[in-house]
């Protein structure tokens, strides 16, 4: 096996190791790769990266870092910064004409409660209600995030229920779960906003492909569903061979440009954003922000083994 076949469960795991989050929380170094997947921890720095996106002709997803919370009073505090950052893009949105929104934010269910005893569903129901409920207001958009496989039957559900009031929702699935081309067949029907990745979560062999190849023969399985629906394909990867694969079948289906996007993460490939965006292509960017960076700048190294490298020398320095 290829290092970087080895590294990336190792990295995944460590996403979620208390111990490992202390030790490379507290390194000098891991800033200066924190600062290139993670727009600042501050609100005004993260609309701020925002405006400079909307500058060059790209959309933007908000996604203020944290997940896991099982603390109520936790989970109310990622609320109300949501409406506080809502409140701050207002400005921002109001320059959109088109049906596409340029704006919007992306919610983990984890941090806004799903996971407290007893009535997590419920509290991460009426905590996404709100959001949705002050980005209407504001005038964005919402998408649901996805998260390990043992949050997907919960996640899917609030979202079905948000749904009715908000018909626009989007949500996150994950090509790497055997589930989800079934998935993808039951949320492209009309109004759909289904943000299609790879998958960046550690997940066993019984519910996920563990090899490369069967995730890409997965995702494009899951594009061709979305693409031939009825809804509005988010296509959120990096990878050229998948994009191209994306831009084809736009093609073929007849879409309109405004029936789809592309999306990439804040930091990645930014040169190959704006090329796209100036060839005529719709292109979100997923902009995380916060000091709870950990589990996502772990998750983003397994991903990229040169980046792993750099951080594993610079691990070594600073011991």
């Amino acid at each position: 096996m290829a290092l970087s076949g080895l590294l990336r469960p190792a990295m995944l795991a460590a996403s979620r190791s208390p111990r490992m989050e202390r030790t490379i929380t507290r390194m000098p170094t891991t800033k200066k790769l924190v600062d290139r997947f993670v727009a600042g921890e501050s609100e005004e720095q993260a609309v701020a990266a925002t405006t400079a996106l909307l500058d060059s002709g790209r959309r933007v997803t908000i996604d203020y870092l944290g997940e896991d919370t099982t603390d109520l009073d936790q989970a109310r505090a990622t609320v109300a910064h949501y409406l506080r950052l809502l409140t701050a893009l207002t400005e921002l949105t109001a320059a959109d004409t088109g049906t596409a929104r340029s704006l919007e934010v992306s919610l983990k269910l984890s941090a806004l409660g799903q996971s407290l005893p007893r009535d997590g569903h419920a509290r991460a129901r009426e905590h996404a209600h709100q959001i949705c409920t002050a980005a209407v207001v504001a005038g964005g958009w919402v998408t649901i995030d996805a998260e390990d496989h043992t949050t997907t039957d919960s996640t899917l559900a609030i979202v079905r229920e948000l749904r009715a009031d908000f018909p626009w929702l989007g949500t996150v699935l994950q090509a790497h779960l055997k589930r989800t081309e079934s998935d993808c067949r039951e949320f492209s029907g009309p109004g759909s906003r289904i943000r299609l990745c790879k998958g960046a979560y550690r997940e066993p062999s019984s519910v996920a492909y563990q090899d490369r190849a069967a995730v890409d023969e997965s995702y494009l399985r899951c594009l061709r569903v979305l693409m031939d629906g009825d809804g509005y394909p988010m296509v959120a990867t990096h990878d050229p061979t998948l994009i191209e694969a994306a831009l084809r079948r736009v093609t073929e289906t007849g879409r309109a440009h405004s029936d789809f996007e592309l999306q990439m993460l804040y930091g990645i490939r930014d040169a190959e954003q704006v090329r796209l965006v100036g060839a005529g292509h719709p292109l979100r960017v997923y902009l995380p922000y916060g000091d709870q960076w950990y589990g996502y700048f772990m998750r983003r190294l397994a991903e990229r083994p040169a980046n792993v490298g750099f951080f594993l020398r610079s691990f070594g320095r600073d011991r």
